[in-house]
């Protein structure tokens, strides 16, 4: 190789190094931290954008509002009167475990422990599901069922509470009540429905059927569970139009025996 071409692949080379330093050292390259720098120099009356820590920082804040023991307290948790106010007034689960409505162990009592028919319908979760205590305290609720006589739920007569239950609704599982004490804890396959005939005067059993049936439709459909008969299987209409012909003739013996006294 000549002198005159190593000094231009020389010069060529020095050229290319210089153009080098050039870029990396132009004016207004950005530099590492400088984000970080720029969002905490922000000037006076700017709105910077919280970071990541800040976010974490105001959810534990919140999250302050409850105790060491875990229990929500009312700030963040609504309370099951007002969670139970209307078809769209869904409670949480929490508001409905913190604060379901207190029993009233004085109703549900029966005045007249002699009968002689139990009619049963069973609401029971669908299959791999459990129904919670949380849930069964807000559909009870929102179905008019009061929790009461050995700690089970029923429909009293309107207007007359102490005449006893229309009919009642207890655990599938034993002993069969709930606990509103452990609410968190329950967990159960479903829930019975049952009235004692005859019904609390003046209803009928037609009439306590025909107030039990609606009762137990609408808490499936709170809980989207299933309405099963007293052999466990799906109620369809054939059957409830059977279950109804068994009621009417059931209070047509009833009329029978009132009458048949008096001659």
């Amino acid at each position: 190789m000549s002198d005159v071409n190593l000094v231009r692949i020389i010069i060529a080379g020095a050229c290319l190094l210089l153009i080098a330093l050039i870029w990396f050292f132009r004016p207004g390259k950005p530099k590492q931290g400088r984000r970080v720098a720029a969002r905490t120099e922000a000037s006076d009356g700017a709105r910077s954008e919280p970071t990541l820590g800040e976010e974490i920082e105001r959810s534990l804040k919140e999250d302050r509002a409850t105790d060491a023991g875990g229990q929500i307290t009312a700030k963040t948790a609504p309370s099951a009167d007002a969670a139970s106010d209307g078809e769209n007034g869904e409670s949480s689960t929490t508001a409905a475990m913190r604060s379901p409505r207190g029993s009233h162990p004085h109703l549900g009592i029966r005045q007249d422990e002699a009968f002689d028919r139990i009619v049963t319908l069973f609401v029971a979760a669908r299959a791999g599901r459990m129904l919670t205590g949380a849930d069964l305290v807000v559909a009870a609720e929102k179905a008019g069922l009061v929790h009461g006589h050995m700690s089970i739920y029923h429909r009293l007569v309107d207007g007359k509470p102490e005449a006893g239950p229309v009919f009642s609704v207890a655990n599938m599982i034993k002993p069969g009540n709930f606990d509103l004490t452990r609410l968190h804890e329950l967990r159960t396959p479903g829930i019975s429905f049952f009235l004692t005939l005859p019904a609390p005067r003046p209803l009928s059993a037609l009439d306590a059927w025909d107030a039990m049936l609606p009762t137990a439709q609408r808490m499936a459909e709170l809980l989207d569970a299933l309405v099963l008969d007293e052999e466990r299987n799906a109620l369809g209409r054939q059957r409830i139009a059977h279950i109804r012909d068994e009621m009417r003739a059931y209070d047509r013996r009833r009329e029978q025996q009132v009458i048949r006294p008096a001659r």
